[in-house]
């Protein structure tokens, strides 16, 4: 019998320097986009909201709405990832278990950083406008 798949969900933040925002989880020392797991009952665009708080500290508001990835996760699952383009309202970043570092960079430094093909093809159609 095969598992369900995960549900995950997460944000691309971007600011006024047309720089994304990546995170390093010093657990798997990787750089990524901020993102979880669905919680029971939770809607996915709150999922969302709330991951991305936890890992970077931002409150945001959700804009676009990206798309998903699916990959097979470390611990052998797969793995369905739904993306929103986010703005910060409030917030900043403070290092937490799960985050160590947060970064800005331009799209090409951030596809050279990023750890995953599948957080690089996002970013790929992502415009650089």
């Amino acid at each position: 019998m095969s598992e369900q798949i995960v549900l995950a969900a997460g944000g691309i933040i971007r600011n006024n320097s047309n720089e994304f925002l990546v995170i390093h989880r010093s657990k798997y020392d990787d750089w990524s986009f901020p993102k979880g797991k669905l919680d029971h009952g939770e809607e996915l665009e709150e999922c969302a909201l709330r991951e991305v708080h936890e890992e970077t500290g931002f409150y945001c508001e959700l804009r676009d709405f990206l798309g998903t990835v699916a990959y097979v996760d470390r611990k052998g699952r797969e793995k369905k990832v739904y993306y929103w383009q986010m703005k910060i309202l409030d917030g900043y970043f403070q290092e937490n278990s799960e985050v160590d570092a947060i970064d800005w960079l331009h799209k090409a430094q951030a596809l050279e950083i990023l750890s995953y093909s599948h957080d690089r093809e996002l970013l790929t159609q992502i415009s650089s406008t």
